[in-house]
């Protein structure tokens, strides 16, 4: 059985539910922009209730309010999958899904631009932040969704199969390298991305397949899709 990935759902799930219907997957993966306007558990309790793991990354639509941000990350904390490489159980093997949530933000970080770090880690971020701007006295809330430095360095100390970020490796015209070097030391066989709303196949810089996903598309990967 394949692990699948979504695209951008925009509060679109529908499709999400026909193709775990079809392909009746063991895990899903969301690759950011839920906009979520009830709580997690609330929306996917259909995928859930059949036993499917459920994984999510932020994109940059899901820290605009408060109630927002709780519905994602207070509600179903578990299926965080920023910063961290999982073994992904399938019938015909295993896949190692990692994610590189949210995006680059030139206050903090535009490699995009070639710019380099501001901030490398959020708390150099917050030593300059005033009480007065923090949110529930961490970052402020809009900052909850940017990438830091920091984010990479940790990823780079870990192996998976598949990357999955919100933001662009270097095929896309508004990607970045930084992101193809990243899959580079950890090892990745594909990457898989969201955002630009752009369905696309490619490669990254080092020659590493890329799949782009349009808003609410479902993209299917067995583990013996990505055996040598």
């Amino acid at each position: 059985m394949p692990v699948l990935f979504y695209g951008d759902p925009h509060q679109n799930f529908d499709p999400l539910f026909d193709a775990v219907a079809l392909h009746q997957p063991e895990h899903v993966v969301i690759v950011g922009d839920l906009d979520l306007q009830r709580p997690f558990r609330e929306v996917l309790a259909k995928v859930i209730g059949q036993g499917v793991q459920c994984w999510w990354i932020p994109g940059n639509h899901d820290c605009a309010d408060a109630a927002q941000y709780d519905f994602l990350f207070e509600d179903y904390p578990e299926g965080n999958l920023c910063n961290r490489s999982v073994a992904m159980s399938c019938r015909d093997g295993t896949l190692l899904v990692a994610g590189l949530g949210g995006i680059y933000r030139g206050r903090v970080w535009y490699p995009i631009s070639g710019k380099k770090p501001v901030f490398n880690c959020r708390e150099d971020f917050l030593a300059v932040t005033r009480p007065h701007v923090r949110w529930r006295k961490g970052l402020p809330l809009r900052q909850r969704d940017t990438i830091f430095p920091e984010d990479h360095t940790l990823l780079a100390a870990q192996k998976c199969d598949v990357l999955v970020s919100h933001e662009a490796p270097s095929c896309h015209e508004y990607g970045t390298v930084e992101i193809d070097r990243l899959g580079q030391e950890m090892g990745v066989k594909l990457f898989v991305h969201g955002h630009m709303h752009h369905s696309y196949r490619g490669h990254s810089k080092f020659g590493t397949p890329v799949r782009g996903l349009d808003g609410a598309e479902v993209f299917v990967v067995s583990p013996q899709d990505l055996t040598v």
